[in-house]
């Protein structure tokens, strides 16, 4: 086999299993190898071999025994570690939780996964709490972003794991949470696809939170095909239901406003080719001012971030004991500014929200978005461990083009789109306006070779 299970995407071993090429248990037992081998063990903060090995035993009977549970059965996953996995404690990236009682039962999404024959692997590393888009992580580590080839640098966060696991070649797809770009920002830093979901399209049950008016649930994987399959799953569909769409006459709103601000040239450059090459497939290109984004901007430095304020109101016990000295000190002093928004801060905040998404659902209709998913490619690690300044300079950054999805409750689809400095991956994100994923999909599904160009 010239190319390791965990470095196919979901559908080629799909075909492969299907097929009676490769059995479940040995793909399993074949990515364990590949972890093992891995030099990075950040990736992971807890391996599932038992688990995992009695679920690809069961996926290789029912395939001998012509009972397959679909395309999905018998193809691995890993799980960002925030999700609920029976018998294992949930620790969210952190060392405060590491003594909780174990889960009685698997988050609901773990549960359709499972049930439509999935094998989990392990539980991916993050940022502790979710609560930063770099994916840097002094409790277990920060897994270093495999696609660089000068320096350790940043995964992107919060599911940093999750996107090395995939990027490095370790699984086909692993599982992330999305609250201000924790989905896309890895995906597009490490050069992978990266589906957000509009929020509440997946159960949350089981999903440690950050904060729940924001919280959305996606897959990081190699293709839109690999996100179509698993969200389908997801859903509870015993088959993916999404069709390819036509990219002629296609209208896409680039913003001119706020996202290409202190961008990169290299992003700049990779993004507006691949611009050029959806134009010349057919799809028409706007450049609009979104008055939302600046609006945004305002709201947050008048009454501070949403995310801040509600995991403030999630974390305020912790951080007012004797926990707080055991976690990361830069999540500390991010969540606490979170007290500083009062009641009615907090209420014109919700207000303010609820007229903008009006405002821009009236702007887009039934178009899609389109700009860098980051302003910038992955960073150095080293600097941003020692200058707490610049931590949190490049942090906000990072999460300024993303974070407008979430504030809008849009979904998105981070799709690699070339290379930036040091030949580190650019992403270009696709977004739709709320509960219109599956056009955002279907199209994303029709654009992705166009957009990726070579990009290998």
């Amino acid at each position: 086999m010239s190319k390791s299970f965990g470095a196919m995407s979901v559908a080629q071993l799909s075909v492969l299993i299907q097929g009676g090429a490769a059995d479940p248990v040995d793909v399993a037992g074949a990515v364990f190898d590949a972890i093992a081998n891995y030099a990075d063990k950040a990736v992971f903060t807890t391996l599932l071999e038992d688990r995992a090995m009695e679920e690809a035993r069961a996926s290789s009977k029912r395939l001998r025994q012509g009972r397959s549970l679909g395309l999905l059965d018998g193809i691995p996953i890993a799980w960002k570690d925030l999700f609920d996995i029976e018998g294992r404690t949930t620790t969210a990236g952190s060392r405060v939780l590491a003594g909780d009682a174990p889960a009685e039962r698997d988050a609901a999404v773990v549960a359709l996964l499972r049930n439509a024959g999935m094998v989990a692997i392990g539980c991916t590393n993050m940022s502790e709490f979710a609560f930063s888009g770099l994916g840097i992580n002094p409790h277990y580590g920060t897994p270093a972003n495999p696609r660089s080839a000068d320096r350790p640098r940043i995964p992107g966060g919060s599911s940093s794991g999750a996107g090395v696991a995939v990027a490095a070649g370790l699984v086909p797809v692993a599982m992330g949470t999305d609250t201000g770009g924790s989905v896309r920002i890895p995906a597009a830093l490490n050069g992978i696809v990266g589906y957000k979901a509009t929020r509440g399209r997946h159960a949350m049950d089981g999903v440690y939170p950050l904060a729940k008016s924001l919280d959305s649930l996606g897959p990081l994987c190699r293709t839109v095909k690999d996100a179509v399959w698993i969200d389908a799953a997801m859903c509870g569909l015993t088959a993916p239901d999404v069709a390819e769409r036509s990219l002629q006459g296609l209208e896409l709103l680039v913003p001119e406003n706020i996202v290409f601000d202190g961008a990169e040239p290299g992003v700049i450059v990779a993004f507006e080719a691949a611009l050029k090459r959806l134009q010349r497939a057919g799809v028409r290109v706007l450049r609009i001012t979104i008055p939302a984004f600046n609006g945004i901007i305002d709201l947050l430095t008048t009454y501070g971030p949403l995310v801040t304020a509600q995991a403030y109101a999630l974390h305020q016990e912790r951080l007012a004991g004797p926990e707080a000295d055991r976690m990361d000190h830069r999540v500390v002093m991010r969540t606490r500014l979170g007290a500083r928004t009062t009641a009615p801060h907090y209420m014109a905040l919700l207000e303010a929200r609820r007229r903008l998404i009006a405002d821009v659902d009236r702007i887009v209709g039934d178009r899609l978005i389109a700009f860098p998913t980051v302003a910038h490619v992955a960073a150095p690690i080293a600097p941003l461990e020692q200058d707490d300044e610049l931590f949190f300079a490049t942090n906000n950054k990072t999460l300024r083009n993303t974070m407008f999805g979430n504030f809008l409750d849009w979904c998105g689809v981070s799709v690699p789109c070339g290379t930036g400095e040091a030949g580190m991956p650019v992403g270009l994100l696709l977004s739709a306006t709320a509960r219109r994923d599956e056009v955002l999909l279907g199209t994303a599904l029709a654009a992705e070779a166009v957009i990726r160009g070579d990009f290998d």
